[in-house]
């Protein structure tokens, strides 16, 4: 049985933080690329620093004398990017930014292990495991400290974007530790926030007064107490942010964009990725898997793991734990997932959808716990497949 008292910490990063910039521009380019040919092969990796964007990668096309003509729209999704996120200083702009655009054809010998054939299956882009979570702490069944520290930041992009608090700036970064009692959270013992702001903003307790109601307005009223311990821009001014402050990479916050440490997590990172990778597609089933099974009321907590060989098309392994909250037998459970869902890379995509230029979204504030669009977006956030589950036991 797990601990049922304890204090647990979760950090979030806003759109504007360096590393979110380049996981932006990489799913951005990936949606651009998808949505001219929705089986395009795209892995596209960003770099950001002072004044500089630098982009890689490979690209697989059905028709790869296209790609030259495609490429010709980079700077400009990079630059649109840039100025949607609110990058205007003086060395990092989107008017001025200099962007290296160094995407390539894909590796023959990759896509051969990949591709389907007459006598072959589309095998998974890669080795590796993934996992997807859920938990019936929060009505989303996401944990708490990374569902509420996301929130947070997400607010505050809200009202910087729309004119209503001008002093905030894009980089920023929220942290939550959460105080569980009989295993469900009960209030906030420690508040970080720190956000990049406008020059003529003087002090600590100036940016406090400007987020504090937005915070208090997110978070469950009685979790804000006088024992609450806030810590606003603790080291003082902040206004140097985003790429210029510090560099940016892809895929380096992948525990802001999946649970928060409160589970684990495969190492592979999603932006930048199509769905043929496993790395990304795979974790998106997993969490699907979870959530679902967690919502069908079969647990109040579920960690479910799938591993991959690349070239292979079927799962290696489905696990499953619950810590101990399953109503029904863990193995009956896994059993009844892989009766449930097609788990072969091409199975994933065509059940969830994937192959739309929907990836651009998810960049910042989360992969999981949003709410389904209309369009296809956050798919793996669906509760449908609970009947099936059910009736498969």
């Amino acid at each position: 049985m797990t601990r049922q008292n304890y204090i647990f910490t979760s950090e979030s990063v806003s759109e504007g933080h360096p590393d979110k910039v380049c996981d932006r521009i990489s799913d951005a380019i990936l949606d651009a690329l998808i949505a001219e040919e929705p089986e395009a092969r795209v892995a596209c990796e960003t770099f950001a620093t002072t004044n500089r964007v630098v982009i890689g990668g490979e690209v697989g096309l059905a028709d790869q004398d296209k790609l030259h003509d495609y490429m010709q729209h980079v700077d400009g999704i990079v630059r649109n990017c840039i100025k949607d996120i609110g990058y205007e200083q003086d060395k990092f702009h989107h008017e001025t930014v200099e962007i290296t655009n160094l995407l390539h054809e894909q590796s023959a010998h990759i896509a051969q292990g990949v591709n389907a054939s007459n006598d072959k299956e589309e095998g998974a882009g890669d080795q590796g495991i993934m996992f997807g979570f859920a938990t019936n702490e929060t009505p989303e069944l996401m944990p708490a400290p990374i569902h509420y520290a996301h929130k947070i930041l997400q607010r505050l992009a809200e009202v910087r974007k729309n004119g209503t608090e001008p002093t905030l700036r894009p980089d920023a970064k929220s942290q939550l530790s959460l105080k569980y009692e009989n295993g469900k959270p009960v209030g906030v013992t420690q508040l970080v926030l720190s956000t990049q702001h406008a020059d003529d903003a003087q002090t600590s307790a100036h940016i406090r007064e400007i987020v504090e109601p937005y915070i208090r307005e997110v978070l469950p009223e009685d979790w804000l107490t006088d024992e609450t311990e806030w810590w606003v821009n603790p080291t003082g001014k902040f206004v140097i942010g985003g790429p210029d402050g510090d560099a940016g990479l892809t895929g380096r916050k992948i525990i802001v964009d999946t649970y928060g440490g409160a589970a684990p997590h495969g190492g592979g990172a999603f932006s930048g990725k199509d769905p043929t990778k496993v790395d990304r597609s795979a974790a998106y089933a997993s969490r699907y898997l979870a959530k679902n099974i967690v919502a069908a009321g079969l647990a109040d907590k579920c960690c479910l793991q799938l591993s991959y060989a690349i070239g292979i098309a079927k799962p290696l392994s489905i696990y499953v734990d619950t810590y101990g909250t399953n109503k029904v037998d863990e193995a009956e459970i896994e059993a009844a997932v892989a009766k449930s869902m097609d788990l072969t890379p091409r199975g994933i995509r065509t059940h969830l959808d994937l192959n739309k230029p929907i990836y651009q979204r998810t960049a910042a504030y989360g992969h999981f716990g949003r709410a389904p669009d209309a369009d296809g977006g956050f798919s793996w956030e669906k509760t449908d497949l609970v009947e099936a589950i059910k009736s498969n036991l």
